[in-house]
């Protein structure tokens, strides 16, 4: 193997990289986020509500189809993947559809919710429509992959949201309750933001440029939040 070879398959290595460690990481906090309904407190009563449950199986099981389809590319097997992709089509399905019958469920009219609510209903058909689309664009990888991960981002809020007690609430305990409060934002909106900066850095760093679907799952997921806060 020459050294021309060696490096062009280092690069494709990382392309590949990317996606599975972005993939583990929302994994990993969608454990961390609901790691009472999973493991420390599976007695609660929303774990024996239908709703609930749907809602949560489905969520997992696209964080998980995530990582394995991720891992199934980089171990060089894109024939699996193609057949999971039916699979993911019909999980992305049962997420909208079951997050949907929540927000139903649950509306207490839009003036009555708070921005992280209403961003939260705007952010369903986003993820909706770009999963749609990738699934649409399935025979164009470097698009497919793209938009997979652009509609996953959008559904992070409620992870993020419950990830913030765990993981950073120790670090400034003692601190008065408003303060803490007041930290939440900066903490929930800037990780949310930095797996959308991951993407723009890894189309950089593969492509000298961003992606024009990048910029426009940026740009849809900016809408939503603009319209979540100023209405």
């Amino acid at each position: 193997m020459n050294a021309e070879t060696g490096s062009s398959l280092d690069r494709a290595r990382r392309r590949i990289a990317y996606f599975s460690v972005a993939a583990c990481a929302m994994l990993a906090l969608t454990l961390v986020g609901f790691g009472d309904n999973l493991f420390t407190n599976v007695g609660q009563p929303s774990n024996f509500d239908p709703k609930f449950i749907a809602h949560g199986l489905t969520s997992l099981a696209w964080m998980v189809l995530l990582v394995v389809q991720s891992t199934l590319i980089g171990a060089g097997n894109p024939r699996l993947h193609r057949k999971l992709g039916l699979a993911g089509l019909i999980i992305a399905l049962g997420v909208t559809l079951s997050t949907l019958y929540l927000f139903v469920v649950l509306w207490k009219g839009w003036d009555h919710m708070g921005a992280e609510a209403k961003a939260n209903r705007l952010l369903l058909p986003a993820y909706a429509l770009l999963v749609g689309l990738a699934f649409a664009n399935r025979h164009r990888p470097a698009l497919h992959k793209r938009l997979i991960l652009l509609g996953s981002f959008c559904m992070l809020g409620p992870v993020l949201a419950r990830t913030f007690d765990p993981l950073f609430v120790p670090f400034i305990e003692g601190w008065p309750e408003s303060a803490i409060e007041t930290m939440f934002w900066p903490y929930f909106l800037g990780i949310w933001s930095a797996f959308f900066a991951s993407l723009l850095a890894y189309d950089v760093a593969t492509m000298r440029r961003p992606a024009a679907v990048t910029l426009g799952g940026i740009a849809l997921f900016a809408a939503c939040w603009l319209i979540a806060v100023g209405t």
